[in-house]
Parts: C-alpha cells; structure tokens; sequence
C-alpha cells in the first residue's frame, strides 16, 4: 500500500544531492589542506592504504560505518517488526561476530602481507592465475551484492518518504560518494566515516530517548510493552513462545538469525573493504579498532531495531502510523519501511527528515568502502597483474579514478534494473550468502594454515557455489512449488541454500587436499609483495618520496619489531574472538531461547536501558575517542593553518627533510614510523 510521501520530492533532492556536495567539496578541501601542511601527496599507495598509519579510533569508526548498511537500519527494524525483541538480537549477535572474528584475519594478514593492497594479491601470490581469478569473481560479486543492497534499499527509502522517482534516487544517491572517494582515497572514507557514523548515533539516541523518555504516544519501556502485549493478541507470531512478541524463543527469529550469520561471513571475508581497512591500519591499531568497531556496531542494529521496529507494532493502531487502520503489508517490510513509518508516526515529518539522514549516511559511507575495494581490485589485481605490471604511479592513480566512476554509474544502472524486477533490499540480504559464501572458508585458509593447497583454493569456491543454488531452487520448489520472488526469498530455502555454500568446503577442501596432498607453504611470496612505484607522482608535484606518509621503505630492525607485535596481537586477538563470539552466540542468547521466558515489564525496562548505555558507550568508543586519539595531528594542522594564514610561517617551511606529518609518535609504533620531529638527518645522510 503506498502512502503518500510526508516530505515534498525537494526534501529528497535537497538531502541526496545537498549533502553528497557538501561531502565532495569539504573532502577536497581537507585533501588540500593535507597536502599542504602535512606531505599527503593522493599517490598511488595514499589512495589505496592511506599511508598504513590510520590509528584504533578512526578504524573503529570507519568499521563501525562500513558494517552500517542501509540493511543494518531498515532490515533490523523489519525483522523487529516480524518476530519482537528477538529479532534486533539476532540481528546485532549473527552479524558481530564476523568482524571480531575478522581482527584474527586482519593481523594475520598484516604480519604475512606487510605491502598488500589488497587480499587477492595475497590469493595471486600464494595460489597463482587460476585461484587468483575464482577469487577475484567473488570479489567483486561480493561488492556488487552489498552496494545494490545499499542503492536498492536507500532508494525505496528515499521514494517512499519524498516521492521522488526510485531510479533518481538509485542514480543520484552515489554522485557525492563517487566524488569524494576520486578525490580522497580511502583517506577521505576513514574521515567522513567518522562524519557520518558520529551523526547516525545522534540519531539512533533521539528515536530511543523519543520512544522510551519523551513521546506523548509512547514515551516509557511500559508504554510500549503494554501496547506490545496487546499486539501479540491481536495477531500471534506463529513460532514464537506463547505468540508473544516478548520473547528470544522464536523459531522463525531462530532461522533467520542462521541465515544471518551464514551470510554475513561472506559480505566480510570476502568484501575487499574491509582488507583494506586492515590494510591502512597502523600495525599496532588494527587489533583494538576491529574489537572497539565490532563491539561498538553491536549496540546500532540492537538498540535501532528494538527501538523503531517495536514502536511500529506499538503504533500501527493509531492514527499517526501511516497505514492506519491496516497493519503493514509484507512489500513495505522486505522493502525495510518499518523505520520510515515508525519515525513518522513517532515525530511527523522531523522523524522523516532524520531517517533521511541516517539513511543517507548508511548508503554513502558503506558505498564509499565498496568504491575503493572494486576500484582497488581492478587497479591492482587486474590492470597491474594482467596488463601493465611496470605501471607508474601516475597510471595506477588514474586507474583508480576511472574505476570509482565505471563503478558507481554500473551500480546505479543495476540496481535500477533490480527495482524494477521487483528485487528488494531484504530478499537481496538474505541470499547473498547462497552466492559467495563458499569461498570464506578457503579464504580464511589462505591466512591461517600453510597446507591449504592450490586446487583446494580454486575449486572449492566455484564448486560450493554450484551446490548452494541446487539446493536453494530445489529446496523452494518442493516447499512451495514455485521458482518466484516470493517463494525463493523465503526462510527455508533461503537457509538450505545459505548453509550448503558455507559449510561445502568442509566436504570439499578434506577431498582435494587428499587428493592433490598438504602444501608446505612458506609464506614467503606474500612477503615479498610491494609498494607501487610513486616517484614520477612525487617528482611531479617536487615532493621527496620518502617524506610522504606510507611511501618510506621500512628498515629491518623497525619491521623485525613490528612484527613481535604483531605476532602479540595475534595471539590476542585468537583469544578475544573465541571469547566474545561464544559471549554473543551462546552465553547470553540460549538460555534465554531455551527457557522460552517470556520479558516481563521490568526486564524488558532494563533490556532497553542496556541498549541505550551501551549505544552512548558506542558513540563515546567511536565518535569521541578518534578526536582525543588525534588531537595532536588536529593542533599540529590548525596551528599550521593559522601561521599560514596570519603570515607568520609559509607552508614551504613544513616540506623541507625537517618536517614531520604526525608529532609524539613512538618509533616502531606505526608503518611507517613516525619521525621524531628534531634530529632527522638530511637525504643521503646516514644516521
């Protein structure tokens, strides 16, 4: 049922296109200023790896933002809305894990790949052509998957609360994102990351405190939990405890939340995104900003959903809720409406205005991650690998912009074409893992264990594949007879087919490595990956090479410390991961769902409490703690602007050998080390 728009189509061109330029052009700027005062040349290693120096704080927070899909907000809600307090749970839990379980991954690759940009040159440099191109497939179906799931579901967001035509908004909506990651590099996604994931908590803290504190339709835990009961006799959730929608027994809940969990591994494992992010970590960062990010982002599918897709149930019989006085068609759902419609019956069109906002900050930060990986893969895995191996920095640079541009107009157009098949956001979501999730365990083996062999690597992923969509298709036409949108986007075939792809390697990678027998890698064609070649960039632009952040070769004594630490964190990071994934999976979630308990108003009052402090523990984790983290980069470049500007000091002073672009670090802390700011010797003089 459509309902008619509560914002005029300007509120949509307004915030889509408004917002992307303001973006754009403040990214720009703060390129210049980068430039100017602090040696950030855009070369060909600062748009891919920012240089390897980007501290916990920022990889927290871009985690956080990369991990926040326009699906996180409008997908949670929905699942809320079907299944009651279950749902944002299972939700938040099945898809946490996989980015703390990531972190593993993420030293280990820096320990093993110290030069990579990106995780297929570590496939192509221990397997060869044939693995390195399967994966590279996978790759990019991964990126394709996840930003049509942003595009699909920002775009029925956006046309449903401003009218505005959905393939406008599927064009539109990637215009700013394409601008500023061509200008910022992956630079520019860690800082407007932390733009747009500073402004999505603000937002999420309004609904919560308007929902539970404030509203004169709701406006406490009790309200809402006494309007809650009274939907569940109205309409019983089949498959939950007692039909209530206050409980964690909820068998439907249940399969979505595997299905969840299968599917999320592959849109980490194998989403070239986050390798980056790993990849322009500081070594000693990378560990605490993956466990800070995944522990933060719990708290937003978990307080989000339990917040505006219960205040839907709540709200559906008043006037307020925009389909009053029918309950919400399934369409809207799977098309992740709850939160719209909640936020506008919860706080008229200024709920409307603020899910734009939220919505458009999902949709771009994500987008601008999924950017840089496609554009990574094609410059450096294809275009270097196969075409042009001796290729200048300069090529490399103008590779990457072009594929931020081919990219994103080939998503708009597809996503476009996705809209009018009738394919939403949620079907999308839970059948992503079906398509790439057979390949998260061979990838996780590349990392992890030196007796995965070739041939296990490049056909095991295709061959998972292939059983994944058998048994998908097969399992839907026995359950319900048909092969269309409705009967294969449901729950049943969705999770045969979810966990044959994830689980077939263990059948397949036993058979070949039995039959091709255990490889005794040494790990050291991964080692001996390198850095682009920049210096026609640097002696373009007058820069010395070795000045610039990310571009100084490493000594050995610094990297033979590095790696101990590393080798520490990894350690570390086994332990976390174990811990936190069995806290999450297990020890909180199955008494609960064993016990069948059904929430009274007092543990339902604290569930909510919990969810609030720990979303403002997030927004203090991921929004606050950069800034503190960085205040010393942040006065070291206001002050330098401000003698620039009064005339007191000319920038040229800033990019002689003296000049450091980052004060107070300790050496052997960051790759590369940071330069203590007296002392350093001139080039060519030995130190």
């Amino acid at each position: 049922m459509a309902i008619a728009p509560p914002l005029s189509v300007g509120w949509g061109y307004g915030i889509v296109l408004g917002l992307g330029a303001v973006f754009a052009f403040g990214m720009i700027l703060v390129t210049w200023i980068l430039k100017r005062y602090n040696h950030e040349l855009q070369t060909s290693e600062m748009f891919s790896t920012a240089g390897r120096t980007v501290k916990s704080g920022l990889v927290a927070s871009a985690v956080v933002s990369s991990w926040t899909w326009a699906a996180t907000l409008l997908q949670s809600s929905g699942i809320a809305y079907r299944y009651g307090v279950s749902g944002p749970f299972w939700y938040a839990s099945g898809a946490t894990v996989q980015i703390l379980l990531f972190a593993t991954i993420a030293i280990e690759l820096k320990r093993r790949a110290p030069n990579a940009h990106t995780f297929l040159e570590v496939i192509k440099a221990r397997y060869g052509v044939e693995a390195h191109l399967v994966f590279t497939v996978f790759g990019l179906m991964t990126n394709i998957l996840v930003t049509a799931m942003l595009l699909t579901g920002g775009s029925a967001v956006v046309s449903a609360l401003t009218g505005m035509p959905t393939p406008a908004a599927c064009f539109l909506l990637p215009l700013g994102v394409i601008m500023y990651t061509m200008f910022g590099g992956i630079k520019a996604t860690f800082l407007t990351d932390w733009v747009h994931t500073f402004m999505l908590l603000i937002i999420i803290l309004i609904f919560a405190f308007t929902t539970y504190a404030t509203s004169s339709t709701l406006g406490s835990p009790g309200a809402v939990f006494d309007l809650l009961v009274k939907a569940a006799h109205d309409h019983p959730v089949d498959g939950n405890q007692g039909g209530s929608y206050l409980t964690m027994k909820s068998t439907q809940g249940a399969i979505f939340f595997v299905i969840n969990i299968v599917g999320n591994f592959g849109t980490v494992f194998l989403d070239n995104g986050y390798y980056n992010k790993a990849i322009a970590a500081s070594p000693v960062h990378a560990l605490p900003g993956y466990i800070m990010g995944g522990i933060s982002w719990f708290a937003i599918p978990w307080l989000c959903a339990t917040t505006m897709g219960l205040a839907a149930l709540a709200l559906e019989g008043n006037p307020a809720f925009p389909t009053f006085p029918l309950r919400m068609p399934e369409a809207d759902v799977s098309a992740g409406l709850v939160l719209p419609y909640a936020a506008v019956a919860l706080l008229g069109s200024g709920g409307a205005v603020c899910t734009l906002l939220i919505v458009f900050m999902a949709v771009t930060s994500a987008s601008s991650a999924e950017l840089i990986a496609v554009s990574s893969i094609f410059t450096y895995d294809i275009y270097q690998t196969y075409f042009n191996p001796g290729a200048s920095g300069k090529k490399l640079i103008y590779m990457s912009h072009a594929m931020v541009i081919g990219f994103g107009l080939f998503m708009a157009s597809f996503s476009v074409g996705l809209f009018y098949a009738g394919i939403s956001m949620g079907y999308l979501y839970v059948m992503m893992g079906v398509i790439i999730s057979s390949a998260v365990i061979p990838a996780t083996l590349t990392i992890m264990w030196a007796g995965h062999n070739k041939w296990a690597a490049t056909l095991t992923p295709p061959l998972g594949l292939a059983c994944a969509v058998i048994t998908w298709l097969v399992t839907a036409k026995k359950t319900c007879g048909a092969l269309d949108v409705t009967c294969t986007g449901s729950n049943n075939p969705m999770l045969a087919g979810n966990v044959m792809a994830l689980l077939s390697p263990l059948i397949f990678t036993p058979i070949f490595t039995l039959i091709f027998g255990v490889d005794k890698y040494d790990w050291a064609s991964m080692a001996a990956i390198r850095k682009g070649d920049d210096h026609d960039l640097a002696a373009e632009a007058g820069e010395d090479l070795e000045a610039i952040p990310g571009e100084r070769d490493t000594p050995a004594d610094e990297m033979e410390v590095e790696q101990t630490k590393l080798l520490r964190a990894s350690k570390i990071a086994k332990a976390m991961t174990v811990i936190l994934t069995l806290a999450l999976l297990v020890l909180w979630p199955m008494p609960m769902y064993g016990s069948g308990y059904i929430f009274s108003k007092k543990f339902f009052t604290g569930w909510v409490v919990v969810g609030i402090m720990w979303l403002i523990g997030s927004l203090c984790c991921v929004g606050i703690f950069p800034v503190i983290e960085g205040r010393k980069d942040l006065v070291y470049v206001l002050k330098a602007i401000y003698l620039d500007v009064t005339g007191k000091k000319h920038p040229s002073k800033y990019h002689g050998p003296e000049a450091t672009f980052v004060e107070g670090k300790e050496t052997g802390s960051d790759t590369p080390p940071a330069v203590a700011e007296k002392g350093i010797p001139e080039v060519g003089e030995k130190s």
